[in-house]
């Protein structure tokens, strides 16, 4: 199963405070989610649930057939991703893939890369392009290994995948290592080849944002 924690998006992304007001950065969290759903609707090759109590999230989840994992503390990714491997555990479910709500570029074809290199008993590693942070994460099975998500969590991944002695695959993989955080992944999103709804938004945004380069961002196409 595939899993994708959404916290209150109506609070998201405050690490964009200094460039961004409250509605933009929930406006651009729900833009992307959008487009990472959009995403695993394309690939098809496994079951969604999204980790969640956000309303937003919910119906749009249903939009695409997707199910829904109930997230009521809305505490922190790790916190839910435990509760929902639990959840995965007691469905029978083999294998969990957790993917991030802020990953807009990922793509259908990465994601049939990671299923493709998974280990039959093992794990997959997506770092984040800055190699600190996993922005996707398979293992089979499900509970593999415990899950501490956050802006350092790769390597402890990779610690806690070599220390169970079995298969663990890292993927470098374009599209889903650029999560969307700060005012550089914004403008890394802007800049970046393609077209869609974030991007589009994230031009917008920098374009009437002080201290970046507008020109720069008024080249690539929308």
């Amino acid at each position: 199963m595939i899993l994708v924690p959404v916290k209150d998006l109506t609070n998201a992304k405050q690490r964009l405070a200094p460039i961004l007001e409250q509605p933009a950065r929930t406006h651009l969290a729900r833009t992307m989610l959008q487009d990472v759903l959009e995403a695993l609707a394309e690939f098809g090759g496994d079951e969604v649930s999204l980790v969640t109590s956000d309303l937003f999230a919910t119906e749009l989840a249903k939009s695409y057939g997707f199910g829904i994992i109930r997230d009521e503390s809305n505490q922190s990714e790790t916190a839910a991703i435990a509760m929902a491997t639990h959840v995965c555990e007691d469905r029978g479910v083999q294998s969990t893939l957790v993917i991030p709500a802020d990953i807009p570029l990922i793509a259908a074809p990465e994601l049939k890369a990671i299923y493709e290199k998974a280990p039959q008993i093992g794990s997959v590693l997506v770092p984040a392009h800055d190699g600190r942070g996993t922005n996707a994460i398979l293992q089979r099975p499900a509970a593999l290994f415990p899950l501490r998500f956050g802006n350092d969590s790769f390597l402890p991944h990779l610690a806690a995948a070599k220390a169970i002695d079995q298969r663990c695959i890292v993927l470098s993989l374009s599209g889903i290592g650029l999560d969307i955080d700060t005012p550089d992944d914004l403008r890394a999103l802007a800049l970046a080849a393609g077209d869609k709804r974030s991007q589009a938004l994230a031009r917008r945004l920098l374009k009437t944002t002080a201290g970046f380069a507008k020109d720069e961002v008024a080249t690539v196409k929308s």
